[in-house]
C-alpha cells in the first residue's frame, strides 16, 4: 500500500522559514519523482518543486527559486522542502505526490498523493 505523509506546516511570520517533510512508503521503482504542490483557497493546485529519487535532479517554480530547496534522504524514504524568506502569497495547503514521469510539474502526472499540510504566512 502506497502512503505519503506530509508534516512540518504551521504559522510563520513573513520572512520566516519552515521545513516540510514527505515520508513515503510502498512505492515501486517505477515511481521516480516526488513533487511538492500547493493549493491556496480559490486557486488551482500548482507544482512548486520536484526531485528525482534516483539522481536528485530538481525543478522549481519561478516564484520560489532562491527561497525554497528540495532534498531527499533515500535511506529514510523522505523528501524535504526547506522554505525560506516566506511571503504571505506562499500561504496554502502543501501536498507531496509520487509520480513515474520524472520531473513532471502537472498534477495529472502524479499518481499518489498525501493529505497535505497547512502553511500560513502572516504577521
Amino acid at each position: 500500500q502506497v502512503q505519503l505523509v506530509e508534516s512540518g506546516g504551521g504559522l510563520v511570520q513573513p520572512g520566516g522559514s519552515l521545513r516540510l517533510s514527505c515520508s513515503f512508503s510502498g512505492l515501486t521503482r517505477d515511481y521516480d519523482a516526488i513533487g511538492w504542490f500547493r493549493q491556496a483557497p480559490g486557486k488551482e493546485r500548482e507544482g512548486v518543486s520536484c526531485i528525482s529519487i534516483a539522481d536528485g535532479s530538481t525543478y522549481y517554480l519561478d516564484s520560489v527559486k532562491g527561497r525554497f530547496a528540495i532534498s531527499r534522504d533515500n535511506t529514510e524514504n523522505t523528501v524535504y522542502l526547506q522554505m525560506n524568506s516566506l511571503k504571505p502569497e506562499d500561504t496554502a495547503v502543501y501536498f507531496c505526490a509520487a509520480g513515474a514521469l520524472g520531473l513532471a510539474t502537472m498534477t495529472g502526472q502524479y499518481q499518489y498523493w498525501g493529505r497535505g499540510t497547512q502553511v500560513t504566512v502572516s504577521s
